[in-house]
């Protein structure tokens, strides 16, 4: 994953200094310089990377903290606050709303991924309720409209544009107004794109938007541009008015801070980012939980949203139930495994706890862990009901296994794996047996209720370190007992 790399370099400085006997100014030195030339390595540009550390210096002044300060909390907040300034430029942009027409164009180069990100904004608003619709004003690139057209078909998004007419303009205009009186409330007009910055481009672009007037222009960028993406969001940010930035491929392994640092060039926030070519592949990107992330710090919210999103709200109640009698069954696991395929890429979701960051998750084995999930479920589709909802594992003898294995076409040994990843995981649900229930039986009660006691014995206890201990735990609790999320234990809290 992008940015993988440079998110375990910094969570590795700040282990290093949390280590530390005493922080004092070499400390703290050693620690920034690790995170610049981290930052560097990751083609952040070099006058953003000075600034920041020239900031940390100033509100980390080592000599007027008093004894009582907690300096290493001092200097992670500092460090998160400059890499949360970095990342936003303290505006939103443009958000559409429902029922009112909004018309957003996207620009950028050709190969960055922009025809795909058209389809994924429609489809991300499509299923929260917009009704969408694309326009294709590529006449330059060959197969352009044909691209979207198959895109939209695939998601069920009309769209309009043109074999025969070779004026971008001209499509731009006629898409808009067909769709404007089709009540459509999100028209997406995708532009050329070249490959590299040309006077012809520009003034197309200029062309289009003077024509269309959208109401946003979105300029999408290729997560592995490197160095160049500076001077690239600058040159389209004079040319129209970029007023959001998509940043795609952020999958693969470049290094991704060039795309990042673009924020600052065209003074507009990232609001998605791409992270894979399928339609759902599309996160919202926030500042503050992508940097928490990035730190290793978790994102206990977008965590929690995950969950909301894949259990709904009728088998909430149920599932709590289960957790607080702690009797952990085959069935369980079933259900449970199909909620975690639900949630988007593993290595994601695991980023999004804390003591963890994406790095330790690398891509091959991200489809590993997946392909043993779906390994584990396809055995489990070869099990009796019985078999399923039974809390007593002798049950399972070797005349059942070898069904098991028989069945689903495994190996014992397969189904023997199985077996103890089933006790593994009952042992830690067994941990959370007399879990106070909320009265209305959601998950967003459960994270106020749960004490820190059993939060500790659930959790890792590399994630429990990283956290502070007990008693960052314990302030972790009372952060989310306080309906804030965990942001506001870093200084993140207030949005």
């Amino acid at each position: 994953m992008v940015l993988a790399q440079l998110g375990g370099s910094i969570s590795r400085a700040l282990q290093q200094m949390s280590n530390a006997t005493v922080i004092d100014e070499k400390v703290l030195n050693e620690c920034l310089n690790e995170i610049t030339r981290a930052l560097l390595q990751s083609d952040v540009q070099f006058k953003l990377v000075r600034d920041m550390q020239t900031n940390i210096k100033k509100i980390v002044n080592l000599d007027d903290l008093a004894a009582g300060h907690n300096k290493r909390k001092i200097i992670q907040q500092a460090i998160f606050n400059e890499l949360c300034k970095m990342l936003d430029p303290g505006k939103p942009s443009f958000a559409p709303k429902k029922g009112k027409p909004s018309v957003v164009m996207f620009v950028g180069l050709q190969g960055s991924g922009k025809t795909t990100t058209c389809t994924k904004y429609a489809y991300y608003h499509q299923k929260k309720g917009w009704k969408p619709a694309l326009v294709c004003a590529d006449t330059f690139r060959a197969g352009a409209f044909d691209q979207l057209k198959q895109n939209a078909t695939k998601a069920k998004i009309p769209f309009y544009g043109s074999y025969m007419e070779s004026d971008p303009v001209k499509i731009a205009v006629e898409g808009v107004e067909t769709f404007k009186k089709e009540n459509c409330d999100l028209i997406i007009v995708d532009t050329s794109g070249r490959h590299k910055q040309e006077a012809a481009l520009f003034e197309e672009m200029r062309q289009v938007s003077e024509a269309t007037k959208p109401d946003l222009v979105i300029f999408v960028m290729d997560s592995s541009i490197g160095q160049a993406a500076f001077d690239q969001a600058q040159a389209f940010r004079q040319s129209v008015s970029v007023g959001a930035v998509i940043v795609t491929k952020m999958d693969g392994h470049a290094k991704g801070g060039g795309a990042l640092s673009a924020v600052a060039a065209t003074k507009s926030p990232v609001i998605f980012i791409g992270t894979g070519e399928h339609m759902d592949e599309f996160e919202v990107f926030d500042v503050k939980p992508f940097v928490s992330r990035l730190l290793g710090m978790g994102d206990w919210s977008g965590f929690m949203d995950k969950i909301h999103e894949v259990v709904p709200m009728d088998q909430q109640p149920e599932l709590l139930q289960k957790l607080s009698e702690g009797n952990f069954t085959m069935r369980i696991m079933y259900e449970q495994f199909q909620n975690i395929l639900k949630m988007g890429p593993i290595g994601q979701v695991f980023s999004m706890l804390p003591g963890f960051s994406a790095e330790l998750m690398p891509k091959g084995r991200e489809k590993e862990s997946q392909a043993k999930i779906k390994r584990y479920m396809y055995m489990m589709d070869s099990m009796t009901n019985e078999e399923l909802d039974s809390t007593n594992p002798k049950l399972m003898n070797e005349s059942r296994i070898m069904r098991i294995a028989r069945g689903s076409g495994r190996q014992v040994r397969d189904v023997m794996d199985m077996m103890e990843e089933y006790k593994r995981l009952a042992k830690i649900w067994s941990k959370m047996k007399g879990l106070k229930i909320p009265k209305k039986g959601d998950m967003s009660a459960l994270s106020r209720n749960m004490n820190a006691q059993h939060m500790s014995k659930v959790l890792p206890p590399q994630m429990l370190k990283q956290i502070g201990g007990m008693g960052g735990l314990q302030s972790l609790m009372k952060q989310m007992g306080s309906g804030k999320d965990m942001m506001g234990m870093f200084g993140g809290g207030d949005k």
